[in-house]
């Protein structure tokens, strides 16, 4: 762990993603790792990208998740963990190709959860991560 971020808590904030809904951040530094929210197929005006096609808003999630990636200094290679979200748990077989375009080689941990409904109409799929930083 570089010493310098041992131990401190850094709230980011990243460009581009839609405005948070509630009372959270995009995502938040601790030491060398970050944790971040569950994102989703919105763009940076809140408007819901890939209407009812799983696919096509986990290829908007990994899109923000880029965003988020890129303004810590990190890739896909570096995510640890992901959760998915999916409200048809039969959608995972769509949204894999997405996910192996996206992390290439790179496995991460993964755990996937089938629930009734996420947080705002027409979302078929959240994803959330946990990114193990390079050191500077």
């Amino acid at each position: 762990m570089n010493p310098s971020t041992a131990g401190k808590r850094e709230e980011v904030s990243v460009p581009g993603l839609s405005p948070a809904i509630s009372h959270y951040t995009d995502a938040v530094r601790f030491g060398d790792l970050l944790f971040v929210s569950g994102l989703t197929a919105h763009d940076a005006d809140g408007n819901l990208v890939g209407g009812e096609d799983a696919a096509a808003q986990t290829e908007q999630i990994l899109s923000n998740l880029g965003k988020v990636l890129a303004a810590a200094g990190a890739g896909f290679g570096d995510v640890l963990k992901v959760t998915v979200y999916l409200t048809d748990v039969a959608d995972r077989t769509k949204i894999n190709p997405v996910r192996q375009r996206h992390f290439g080689t790179t496995k991460p941990a993964s755990t996937l959860v089938g629930v009734r409904e996420l947080a705002l109409p027409g979302m078929k799929v959240e994803i959330e991560a946990v990114v193990g930083l390079p050191s500077a």
